[in-house]
């Protein structure tokens, strides 16, 4: 990921350096898991810990010699522990260093993830509770439809939010296995003993079946859990570009002191941020597809799979945890206008109460159908700016045949669409 969508701490997991400490863990655990098996002497395992140091620069250097990233390691690696060196990687084949290493580095990453959902669904409770009784108006294919509240918007995303959390930490489950068990993974050349060792040192499971590889439909599962939290992440953003159009203005990003706009026009305010989530979430969710079409590897494995999920892996999470800061600080900041939202509730002149119009004329005792066609004859009129819904509907003899002035007051009553407000915030809120 590019330094811009960057953020350190997720950064680090992904460097060279942090890759080939993990690599060295894991061969470091594996010799010391040996030795209490009585098969490496415990000093060698004490010089391995002492001495195993590598340098990037040389492993560089040997690699454009054996065209072989673990092989380049082990090399650099032993010319610094000396004739210990001859116990690390026994037994071993370079998915066992990779795989785990993988897994090692994708735990420490969803971790971040996690601090960061919780930081997001914080920022979304705060809003939603704050909100909760704001009236604003609901919306179906971007038309007016019925009064909501702004808090029962952010609800919404809260509940969405969490149930991603929820994904993210089962996927966490997935990934946070350790496999130690040899070329196509039969134990031939090491002690199964050795895998359990390493996994508890290193805080995984241990891999129930591995080829020579972990097998692959465990990252297919977690990069389709980045994919929804990008989809959700975009849900929300476009909401939020949606609001801030100049012609509803409910909602706007944070505009500080001396940003700018526009190049060419200085009265700009556009929602820069959540355009920009916009984009990165099309980004994330283009990994599904690499990860899911590397499950099908070829036979015991082959390494189709390792070019691309040295790209997908580290942008993935690296682009996730930007995502959700980012997310969290619009939402901290949002501006919200009450008074714009309340204008836009009564822009069409009472037509949100149709559908309680209608249903009032229906417990009256006349048929859906006529009720339906009384109440939409007179909404059409309003959508012709022919007048407002309520004199509309008292200037219809069929209408007032069934409703009088009083009962028709008592409908265009925007309380009525908060009673349950409380019953569902206690539903998520639990």
């Amino acid at each position: 990921m590019i330094p811009r969508y960057s953020r350190p701490q997720m950064a680090s997991i992904w460097t060279d350096e942090n890759k080939f400490n993990t690599w060295f863990q894991i061969e470091a655990y594996a010799a010391e898991g040996l030795s209490k098996l009585g098969k490496v002497p415990a000093e060698a395992v004490q010089q391995i810990w002492e001495k195993g140091k590598f340098d990037k620069k040389r492993i560089d250097e040997i690699e454009l010699e054996v065209k072989h990233d673990v092989i380049a390691f082990l090399t650099n690696l032993g010319e610094n522990v000396g004739d210990a060196a001859r116990y690390i990687h026994q037994g071993m084949t370079s998915s066992d260093v990779l795989d785990t290493s993988f897994n090692m580095r994708l735990t420490q990453s969803i971790d971040i993830l996690l601090a960061d959902m919780d930081k997001m669904l914080a920022s979304l409770k705060k809003r939603a509770e704050e909100h909760k009784y704001t009236i604003c108006m609901g919306r179906s294919h971007g038309i007016h439809a019925e009064p909501t509240t702004f808090g029962l918007k952010m609800l919404g995303y809260y509940a969405e939010f969490e149930r991603n959390k929820k994904r993210l930490e089962q996927a966490r489950e997935e990934v946070a296995t350790c496999a130690i068990s040899g070329a196509v993974g039969t134990f031939a050349t090491i002690d199964p003993r050795v895998e359990e060792y390493v996994a508890e040192k290193l805080g995984l499971k241990v891999e129930p079946v591995s080829t020579q590889v972990i097998p692959r439909d465990r990252y297919a599962m977690l990069f389709s859990v980045i994919g929804v939290i990008a989809s959700s992440v975009e849900r929300l953003a476009v909401e939020i570009r949606h609001l801030q159009r100049t012609e509803v203005r409910e909602v706007e990003e944070y505009f500080s002191a001396g940003q700018k706009g526009s190049s060419a026009m200085p009265h700009k305010r556009n929602p820069v941020l959540s355009e920009n989530l916009t984009g990165l979430a099309r980004l994330m969710r283009s990994y599904v597809i690499p990860a899911m079409e590397n499950v099908a590897l070829w036979h015991e494995r082959d390494i189709s799979h390792s070019s691309n999920e040295r790209i997908i892996a580290p942008d993935a999470m690296i682009g996730m945890d930007f995502i959700l800061n980012r997310l969290a600080g619009i939402i901290d900041k949002l501006l919200v206008y009450p008074e714009n939202m309340m204008n836009n509730v009564n822009r069409l002149k009472g037509l949100i109460f149709s559908q309680r119009t209608m249903l009032k004329m229906v417990d009256k005792g006349v048929t859906r159908e006529q009720a339906y066609k009384i109440v939409q004859r007179n909404a059409m009129k309003v959508w012709a700016n022919e007048g407002n819904f309520k004199d509309l509907l008292l200037a219809d003899s069929d209408f007032t045949a069934v409703l009088n002035e009083q009962e028709v007051d008592e409908l265009f009553d925007l309380n009525f669409y908060t009673a349950q407000i409380d019953f569902i915030f206690k539903k998520v809120f639990k």
